[in-house]
């Protein structure tokens, strides 16, 4: 029996024989979180399950990250080898997953750069839901966008060509696992089509009459997240699906409120996304999708885990992070 369940015993034979304070005259529960026993009001149903939030003492053994953020999203047993083609693509934040697969010897597309796909060349640019929904409708299906809407870095526009379409599909295709890293909310589109770009638009390109800007909001983002995961099953019905957020903030917002706060919509607006479509019939049934809480392990549970430009996580963290999917995902 733990301490907690004792604790309840002690507590209900001490009310029977009368011995309870009148101000503890309450029923209440009693829970463990930091080797410490806790009490909470037991008035209310709590349904079948009840994970409590953790307290300071709780978290400051890193160990406990399975329990308190880990806690039904991983699986089981791990379940990638380095037998399977990994793709890893999205924010900037899966580059870093890419090279610490890499480094431990699996075989991730994202660092053979000789092939010609953007998804392996820019694959840390395409941060937000639709330009993902973009290469996968393009690979699958042949959907090209009416406009130039992929950039790299340097604002270059990448063509729609069959050779690159044709690369991205034998990735697809080969594909074993998609670790789908997500980024932003904030998006340029073009207002003639409506098509999203993939970053913001080259200045030298930019025309206040034809591009706009806005915040996809979370039924968006569920929509092109289900769209993914539908193609994916279509495709590659036995692929293991990983959706991860990445941690890393807005370097700068294009509406005028504060960066933070506005970094906190478009942080939630994705991650309200992923739950839901993970909530759905489907998805909730499927064994091999899952959801990795890199982002919460950073804003909620590692201390101090950002470098001195409070945007990128340390590499104490990343690596933190990384073994943490290395325990619960790799073979």
């Amino acid at each position: 029996m733990s301490a907690a369940a004792k604790k309840t015993m002690i507590y209900r034979v001490k009310r029977a024989l009368g011995l309870v304070k009148k101000e503890e005259s309450a029923n209440h529960i009693y829970y463990e979180t930091g080797k410490r026993t806790r009490r909470a009001h037991a008035t209310w149903y709590r349904g079948e399950t009840t994970n409590f939030y953790p307290d300071k003492q709780a978290i400051k053994d890193l160990s406990s990250v399975d329990e308190y953020v880990g806690k039904g999203w991983l699986p089981t047993a791990p379940l990638i080898s380095k037998e399977h083609y990994i793709t890893a693509f999205g924010s900037c934040f899966a580059s870093e997953v890419t090279k610490f697969l890499y480094k431990e010897g699996y075989q991730v597309f994202g660092r053979d750069m000789s092939l010609n796909s953007y998804v392996v060349r820019s694959g840390e640019g395409i941060v937000n839901s639709a330009a993902i929904r973009q290469q996968f409708e393009w690979a699958f299906e042949g959907n090209a966008p009416k406009i130039e809407l992929w950039h790299d870095k340097a604002g270059v526009p990448g063509d729609y060509s069959e050779d690159v379409r044709n690369s991205t599909k034998q990735i697809f295709e080969k594909s074993d696992v998609f670790i789908l890293t997500l980024g932003l909310s904030e998006v340029w589109y073009d207002k003639p089509t409506g098509e999203i770009f993939w970053r913001a638009i080259p200045k030298r390109d930019f025309d206040p009459q034809r591009h706009g800007f806005r915040v996809m909001s979370a039924a968006e983002n569920l929509d092109n997240l289900r769209r993914v995961y539908e193609l994916i099953r279509t495709h590659r019905p036995d692929a293991t699906i990983i959706m991860t957020l990445s941690p890393v903030p807005l370097a700068a917002t294009f509406r005028p409120i504060s960066c933070i706060t506005a970094n906190s919509v478009s942080k939630a607006s994705l991650r309200v996304a992923i739950d839901e479509l993970m909530r759905e019939p489907q998805p909730a049934e499927d064994k091999k999708f899952f959801y990795f809480p890199s982002y919460e392990m950073i804003t909620s549970f590692l201390p101090d885990p950002m470098k001195d430009d409070f945007r990128h996580p340390t590499d104490q963290s990343v690596d933190f992070i990384m073994r943490t999917f290395q325990r619960h995902f790799l073979i």
